[in-house]
């Protein structure tokens, strides 16, 4: 069974910086798409960013420019770096394989609160 575990959310005020770190497991990591989800209170889980096995990235519209997601195949991790942290950036995230792909479990999530 595929399972996911996020860490390194927090409280940040606006403007400040997080990294996000996901490792996965029970899965052959390096065959498969990756990518950050994140759910607000009240909203729908959306798709913040995705990377390819090759490495190449795509971002929904509010976070290009700010948000920057990587990969580490040697140690079954994919990473979030979020800079110029926005009030609205406020939510759960979660990693889970990329949308068209067999999805994993959903872990935990790790919160995000950006707030002065």
């Amino acid at each position: 069974q595929v399972q996911m575990v996020e860490s390194g959310g927090g409280l940040v005020q606006p403007g400040g910086s997080l990294r996000l770190s996901c490792v996965a497991s029970g899965t052959i990591f390096n065959l498969y798409p990756m990518a950050w989800y994140r759910q607000a209170p009240g909203k729908q889980r959306e798709l913040v960013a995705r990377i390819s096995t090759g490495s190449s990235t795509m971002y929904t519209d509010s976070v290009k420019g700010r948000f920057s997601i990587s990969r580490d195949n040697g140690n079954n991790t994919v990473y979030l770096q979020m800079n110029s942290l926005k009030p609205e950036d406020t939510a759960v995230y979660y990693c889970n394989r990329a949308p068209g792909y067999p999805l994993g479990s959903w872990g935990q999530g790790t919160q995000v609160t950006v707030s002065a």
